[in-house]
């Protein structure tokens, strides 16, 4: 029998965030719940649905490119601030003091 794609369930600390959902996904969770406790250890559905978010975050390609192409642009311009403050620092002084 196949595993669940979320797996097992990390230990990790923990923010109380309070949702509203429809019915039939509260029905749809609480299955997935049951399986879950089934093939691994009993849980109930309001902990698994971090890390199903979770999962799904991670398993976004279209984020992921998203994120990583607006790290690259930070990261771009922190090294481009560093690169004109380094500039400037390092101009010999025009009295031929330094």
């Amino acid at each position: 029998m196949a595993d669940l794609k979320l797996g097992r369930l990390p230990k990790a600390g923990l923010v109380r965030l309070t949702i509203s959902i429809s019915e039939p996904l509260k029905e749809e969770l609480d299955s997935y719940a049951a399986e879950h406790s089934r093939l691994y250890e009993p849980v109930d559905t309001a902990t698994l649905i971090p890390h199903m978010l979770e999962a799904f975050i991670r398993s976004d390609r279209g984020y992921r490119s998203r994120r990583t192409q607006s790290g690259r642009a930070k990261t771009r311009q922190r090294s481009g601030v560093a690169a004109s403050a380094t500039s400037v620092a390092t101009r010999p002084d025009p009295d031929g003091s330094a």
